[in-house]
């Protein structure tokens, strides 16, 4: 219930009435946002794990958040999360505690770490893939791994030597491949379709 109450107040943090309206008065941006939900469904079903909930998989949420901004990139997470539990075998019970790790605090730390890049690095086109997308993405997969782990120690479920080579350790392991994804996806978005990118402003990446 406690990460029930967690999850719903980072939620209500993000409803804004002019984003919700443009999204209403936007067939394309609904396109975008529900695409968006789509794949990152489809990425999570693609996972790995030996114990119950400790489950290893792509998370994406770093290019969807840096695409859609921070708002409707918990739309969209939400979504994803509803469209997980109807596509795969997820205990009701869990759905609060996905919601949480999986889907809400990603976007928020990639916000935030997108937020110091923005106004304490340079700001430049590389820096932008390398830092903000490639970097961000792999730090945020880290620590969704890291924080879900001392939260499941926390509330007894599993013991640090269990979470540390049953889950932890794949903190080391999936950076990588998530860094790589969430880089090629920003990558390829603001090279063809930069406009789709809400966090990447011409003015500041472009023209200097």
């Amino acid at each position: 219930m406690f990460t029930a109450l967690i999850a719903m107040g980072l939620f209500a943090l993000s409803i804004n009435k002019h984003q919700y309206q443009t999204l209403l008065q936007t067939p394309a941006r609904q396109t975008g946002v529900l695409a968006s939900a789509l794949v990152l469904a489809l990425l999570w079903q693609i996972q790995a794990g030996i114990l119950p909930q400790l489950s290893i998989h792509i998370l994406g949420i770093t290019a969807v958040t840096l695409t859609l901004g921070w708002h409707m990139g918990l739309l969209c997470s939400t979504l994803a999360t509803l469209l997980s539990y109807f596509l795969g075998p997820m205990p009701i019970d869990n759905l609060w505690t996905f919601w949480l790790f999986t889907a809400l605090l990603p976007v928020y730390l990639s916000y935030g770490l997108f937020l110091l890049c923005y106004h304490f690095l340079s700001r430049h086109f590389f820096v932008y893939i390398f830092v903000c997308a490639f970097l961000c993405g792999g730090l945020v997969a880290a620590s969704k791994i890291i924080i879900s782990a001392l939260y499941y120690l926390s509330i007894g479920l599993y013991d640090w030597p269990v979470l540390v080579d049953n889950y932890i350790f794949y903190a080391v392991i999936m950076w990588f491949p998530e860094a790589m994804l969430n880089g090629m996806a920003i990558t390829l978005l603001i090279t063809y379709r930069p406009h789709w990118v809400k966090t990447f402003y011409d003015k500041d990446y472009l023209d200097k």
